[in-house]
């Protein structure tokens, strides 16, 4: 297809695109959960002050193309004309200023939205204990005794914190709806708080590439009111299934889209065993379908995930 023979159809193609777009979730512009509206606002301001600098470019980039277009005879032709003291100080100092705004603003919500900081609250906390497997999450409860697999509850308006660590290769512990995501590692330990600010069912995913299941490694994440969180750790703990070392064993084989498990008991310690098991090795080096794989070497320093930044216990 030729664009001298439908240059109005190659011009309508981009407006086809938005129209496709209209399809997508924006579920990071619509969270559930004060640490998602902090986040949210941090990526609308941020995107607002740096159009500040972007749609003045644009706009100028169109009126000096049209006022010194060839056929406009009107315009000053200034050939020997090399600087301006007014233009340098905005070219320079408008950007200047902005990258300053956006330091103060990036220094202070890199703290504020720590993701090992703990959300104040006068509701008790729960604690829930989550291992990245191939291709799965499992899901811990020290407090109730019960595990699941690729769906976590959790009441609303209750702080959670997360404990999460790997059984295979790194992977990233993200749940849009309520913000900020992390790494899970195996050996180590890292924390994230979150909170549901109403009764939600939220899609949680793996938000680092590990393998040829990554793409159906996701969960349900559901926020309840209390009473419908309690009548859920009763039926879970009526469930047949029992995790045992030898069941955990066959969870941890690798495996894609599997389905919701309810344990009623684990093995006991679970949790510090998995993070054990790895104590002493590199962790740039984790089996993985009986392969090496490579590729958390030189950790140290990085960015553990976004609240903002954070590290990881070992």
């Amino acid at each position: 297809m030729s664009k001298k023979r439908y240059p109005r159809l190659f011009g309508i193609l981009p407006f086809f695109g938005m129209l496709f777009l209209g399809g997508c979730k924006w579920t990071l512009l619509d969270p559930k959960g004060p640490i998602g509206l902090d986040e949210r606002n941090l990526i609308i301001i941020a995107t607002l002050l740096m159009l500040l600098v972007v749609v003045p470019v644009i706009v100028m980039t169109v009126v000096f193309a049209w006022k010194y277009r060839a056929t406009n005879t009107a315009a000053k032709y200034t050939p020997d004309w090399s600087h301006s003291n007014k233009i340098e100080a905005v070219i320079w100092g408008v950007p200047l200023c902005l990258l300053i705004v956006l330091g103060v603003i990036t220094y202070k919500s890199t703290h504020a939205l720590d993701p090992y900081r703990p959300i104040e609250s006068d509701v008790k906390p729960i604690t829930i204990q989550v291992v990245s497997l191939d291709w799965k999450w499992l899901f811990i409860y020290p407090d109730q005794g019960i595990a699941t697999v690729n769906k976590v509850v959790f009441p609303a308006n209750t702080p959670v914190n997360f404990r999460i660590t790997s059984d295979s290769v790194m992977n990233s512990f993200f749940i849009p709806g309520l913000g900020g995501q992390i790494y899970s590692m195996a050996g180590m330990t890292t924390q994230l708080h979150l909170l549901a600010s109403q009764p939600h069912e939220f899609d949680g995913i793996s938000a680092n590439y590990s393998g040829e299941g990554f793409t159906g490694m996701k969960f349900k994440a559901l926020a309840t009111t209390q009473a419908d969180f309690d009548a859920w750790v009763s039926e879970v703990k009526n469930s047949p299934k029992q995790l045992d070392s030898a069941e955990y064993a066959a969870l941890a084989k690798p495996s894609e889209k599997n389905p919701v498990a309810l344990y009623s008991t684990y093995a006991p310690n679970l949790f510090q065993t998995i993070i054990k098991k790895y104590e002493g090795m590199n962790p740039g080096h984790i089996a993985h379908e009986g392969k090496e794989v490579a590729g958390m070497e030189g950790m140290e320093g990085m960015d553990m995930g976004s609240h903002s930044a954070a590290g990881a216990e070992e």
